[in-house]
């Protein structure tokens, strides 16, 4: 079960805000714009700041999609409902084995932790770089993560959110996965906010292999 798309729309909304209102933890290094042209350059930076949260959600959705064409899940949209709010949710179908529907659910948390991975592997120093579109993704898949994980430990939201299916797909709690969701988003923030910290690097890394292992140990006796 993927979780609503409406449900990202707020963690746009919060990236939106950080945008304005955090800019300058983002950038505390980086020399202060031409006098000349500071509202083009702000609206520029705005522009790619959002465009790199935009990408975050659709490689989010994109890795849930892929696993559903590679097991033939039949993706469709679904309306849903959170709160008063009426969205929309990529739904498959129902039948499928527990390590086929854990792999589904988990597979946009897979796509943020690896592209999160790959972003503070490659630029540890990503901090004080002038790259705001590459911001903007990190700020997205942590803040998204974030997100489920309150959304999990309060087990609320639409049926079709990402951390339900995968609680239900391998018999846990769901607060169990808000709780594996959270840990390495803010681990990778520490790393963001503390260049080269080598043991929340490691211990990132072991908190998203741990996820994919957990489905290999819950679901070892399931049948494909």
């Amino acid at each position: 079960m993927n979780a609503a798309l409406g449900c990202r729309a707020g963690v746009m909304t919060i990236v939106t805000a950080l945008m304005f209102t955090g800019s300058s933890v983002f950038a505390q290094q980086e020399p202060d714009p031409p006098p000349a042209q500071p509202d083009r350059q702000a609206v520029v930076e705005t522009v790619k700041f959002l465009a790199g949260g935009a990408a975050g959600l659709v490689m989010h959705e994109s890795g849930h999609l892929v696993f559903d064409a590679i097991f033939d899940a039949k993706p469709r949209l679904s309306r849903v409902q959170f709160g008063p709010f009426p969205f929309f949710a990529i739904s498959h179908r129902s039948d499928l084995s527990p390590r086929r529907e854990f792999t589904i659910s988990s597979a946009g948390f897979w796509v943020q932790e690896a592209t999160d991975e790959w972003l503070l592997t490659r630029r540890p120093s990503l901090r004080d770089e002038h790259a705001w579109a590459a911001k903007g993704l990190l700020a997205f898949n942590v803040l998204n993560s974030i997100g489920y994980s309150i959304v999990a430990f309060a087990k609320a939201g639409p049926a079709e959110r990402d951390t339900r299916g995968m609680a239900d797909s391998i018999g846990v709690d769901e607060r169990a996965i808000g709780a594996i969701v959270l840990a390495p988003a803010l681990l990778d923030a520490y790393r963001y906010f503390n260049r080269g910290s080598r043991w929340a690097g490691w211990t990132s890394r072991a908190t998203k292999a741990g996820a994919v292992l957990l489905v290999l140990k819950r679901t070892s006796s399931s049948r494909r």
